[in-house]
């Protein structure tokens, strides 16, 4: 166990994503000593799985890579992946924090060269593109990842793997004896921009997702889309790789219900008319069914909403989805009652895509320390106790709020650690 003193007036922010990046350098840049926490091998967070994020449709690069050349520039950031806090004692201004780091079987020689990874025998599920395709035992996070490190997950490599990447590696990088590490820092205050993460679409049993491969997720059409993703950019239909003549975009897959997420998660109609847009793109003839209960896209979003929906090859049926039969040719019908008509409807397509909404992380993993959360699992600000919630901690919320949120929860930290 390591004590490191922090200085007067520094602020712990706890999340990797775009939201804790945006909160730590906006806290830095003004003279705050910083540090950044994150559970993952890598900065980035989901903004990182994205193909392109509204409202310019930007790829992640364009907001990612900027923020990780200003960290690196910062001394006053100091930033720890694979890092979770594990308890808060103290006051406001005066707290102390313990920080459990888990073991990245990598160290900093490491030059993310790649030849461990060439030369490793075993495969696992690769997390980053939600199991579409496999990655090494050891592996670089994603091709932006930040620290540009690789890792080790050390429950799927034999020691046939074991020995092959010790000796792959020219560095001497590779350490599987490493430990977990505890250290001890002291704050003023405290940001949390723990983010969010997919609502689990399994959850949902009629849906049956898992029980067709033509079923998927927003997300997974998202590392689908991404040049960087499983299938290089090309939309096809997992399993047997076919070509898009016909797609459902099911929305609300989770959200506004009572028996999974009571709210709206704000993202998901935007979500699909923005992967609309990527459909279209490379199927130009494609038929688009659209299932909804009511289409949001609120304020400057709605012209967005509006080219799409003057597609003349879209069709969009407000009624919720009751079912979804996997078809012997490998596509699925969808099955729904036409809330406008009465009318039960169904609608045979190639690949079907749940629209799941955003769960606050929290929600899921427990909260590590007594924070105050509302039903849902989303962090409360208490400004009294300088525990700021920022992102999608605080509300589902698209990219641009949540840096909006951040610079504000950066902005309410500097006053508490300057009293």
């Amino acid at each position: 166990m390591t004590d490191e003193q922090g200085t007067t007036g520094a602020v712990l922010v706890v999340g990797g994503g775009i939201s804790g990046l945006t909160a730590a350098l906006e806290t830095a840049e003004v003279g705050n000593d910083v540090y950044l926490v994150e559970k993952g091998p890598s900065l980035g967070g989901r903004v990182a799985q994205l193909n392109e994020y509204f409202p310019k449709m930007c790829p992640p690069s364009c907001g990612l890579e900027i923020n990780f050349r200003r960290i690196k520039d910062n001394r006053r950031i100091r930033t720890y992946t694979m890092t979770t806090v594990k308890s808060v004692t103290g006051t406001p201004g005066n707290y102390e924090v313990t920080l459990v780091t888990e073991p990245r079987y990598v160290n900093s020689n490491c030059t993310a060269c790649g030849d461990c990874a060439a030369a490793c025998p075993d495969e696992t599920s690769n997390e980053f593109n939600f199991g579409l395709d496999t990655t090494k035992a050891i592996y670089l996070p994603h091709p932006m990842a930040f620290p540009r490190r690789y890792v080790v997950k050390k429950s799927a490599l034999t020691s046939a793997g074991a020995e092959a990447i010790k000796a792959a590696c020219k560095y001497d990088a590779i350490d599987l004896d490493m430990k977990s590490e505890t250290m001890t820092i002291k704050v003023s205050a405290i940001i949390w921009a723990t983010g969010w993460t997919p609502y689990d679409a399994a959850r949902m049993e009629n849906l049956k997702f898992g029980q067709s491969k033509a079923i998927v997720t927003n997300m997974m059409i998202e590392r689908m889309a991404a040049p960087n993703g499983p299938t290089g950019g090309k939309i096809i239909r997992p399993g047997d790789n076919k070509a898009i003549e016909s797609i459902a975009f099911v929305q609300c897959a989770g959200s506004r219900d009572e028996n999974h997420l009571e709210y709206c998660s704000h993202i998901c109609c935007m979500a699909t008319f923005k992967q609309m847009t990527y459909i279209r793109e490379q199927y130009p003839n494609a038929k688009i069914y659209v299932f909804y209960i009511d289409l949001r896209t609120p304020g400057k979003y709605e012209k967005f909403r509006e080219e799409r929906m003057a597609d003349a090859n879209a069709v969009f049926i407000k009624g919720k989805v009751a079912d979804i039969v996997a078809e012997a040719d490998g596509g699925v019908t969808v099955v729904a009652e036409n809330a406008l008509t009465a009318e039960k409807m169904s609608q045979k397509v190639d690949m079907a895509v749940l629209a799941t909404g955003m769960q606050p992380s929290l929600a899921v993993q427990g909260a590590p320390v007594d924070l105050t959360l509302d039903a849902s699992g989303f962090v409360i600000s208490d400004y009294g106790k300088a525990m700021i919630a920022a992102g999608c901690a605080k509300k589902a919320a698209d990219v641009v709020t949540c840096t909006q949120s951040s610079t504000a929860a950066a902005l309410k930290a500097i006053q508490v650690s300057r009293r």
